[in-house]
């Protein structure tokens, strides 16, 4: 099979290049390494089965080939990370939709319908009050913290011209709405809330959580969701459907925090600081974030196989064989 990867360089793009290559699938990867790494994707450069190309998915003159060539296409490329998104938001915008449109346009114009993976975000559902989040749900967003949202709308916009391009020209398009996955090469620098805890538990320094900790976020390692993507690609009655991606098990930022801590046998003080600290600007966060699972289940059989400790552990021991201190400070 050929396998094009848009933001394959990045933390689940690059995850998704291991995993075909290691079926001995063909694998073409694009990303501008804005927020992506060379290093993630450095070990795969020898194999004769992948090919890796630095562009902007919005100007890329080579998308047209690629789509052409491609059986499936998983269409990672995008501006991630709050702290990414409160500095930059008009790169945030205008990459998010429009990389996201060009793909789909590629696709019907070069009259070739291979099977498209986009990924949405748990960011959609906004402040929704319902304890878990099913994807016929409302969204729901305030007027205000504007910047806060502009992800989120990115996210929805990319759903609806799925929608629309599968709904007019019959596109094989699957909308995958992705929570917090976490695993190897993800870092902090984003606000990423599991590798930061995790370099500074290891490395000694206080293990820093935004606002109270109260906030609760369901945990997926990055190794199920490449499973959760690949079985959801290859089954066709996904097709023109919008399918949660995650794990549904759910825990409070602050036990994270002592978990991590604890896991890494570290004497690291948990801290607590204010959003607005934290940011330079006032923050408004959601309380909780919980997958329901039922669709994708349902579709494609999907269990998680890698417990929350599971990931916790592998990271640390991965940390540790780095050994290199970062002093970073972590959102929930």
């Amino acid at each position: 099979m050929h396998v094009l990867i848009t933001g394959g360089a990045g933390f689940i793009g690059s995850h998704l290049a291991e995993y075909h290559l290691a079926r001995n699938d063909q694998v073409h990867v694009v990303d501008n390494l804005n927020t992506g790494s060379y290093d993630n994707i450095k070990p795969l450069l020898d194999n004769v089965a992948f090919r890796f190309d630095e562009a902007d998915i919005v100007t890329w003159s080579g998308l047209d080939k690629a789509v052409g060539w491609a059986d499936r296409i998983y269409h990672m490329a995008a501006v991630v990370g709050v702290k990414k998104v409160l500095a930059d938001p008009v790169s945030v915008m205008a990459t998010n939709i429009a990389g996201c449109e060009r793909v789909m346009r590629a696709m019907h114009q070069g009259r070739w319908n291979p099977q498209l993976i986009v990924a949405s975000s748990s960011e959609v559902y906004g402040f929704n009050d319902n304890p878990g989040f099913d994807e016929n749900d409302a969204v729901v967003f305030h007027s205000g913290s504007r910047l806060r949202w502009c992800y989120a709308v990115t996210k929805l916009a990319d759903e609806s011209f799925g929608y629309a391009y599968a709904q007019k020209y019959g596109l094989n398009i699957v909308i995958a709405r992705l929570f917090n996955t976490i695993g190897p090469r993800q870092i902090g620098r984003y606000g990423m809330v599991v590798p930061s805890f995790v370099k500074q538990a290891v490395n000694g320094h206080p293990v820093t959580v935004y606002g109270d900790g109260t906030q609760t976020r369901s945990f997926c390692d990055v190794r199920d969701t490449v499973r959760a993507l690949d079985l959801l690609a290859a089954t066709p009655a996904a097709k023109g459907e919008i399918v949660n991606v995650g794990n549904d098990q759910e825990i409070a930022i602050k036990d994270l925090a002592r978990l991590v801590a604890d896991r890494a046998k570290s004497a690291s003080p948990i801290q607590f600081i204010s959003y607005g600290e934290a940011y330079g600007v006032e923050f408004e966060d959601v309380s909780h974030r919980r997958p329901i699972l039922t669709k994708l289940r349902a579709l494609t059989g999907f269990e998680p196989k890698w417990t929350l400790v599971d990931s916790i552990d592998d990271l640390i021991s991965r940390e540790r064989s780095v050994g290199v201190p970062v002093n970073e400070m972590i959102t929930g």
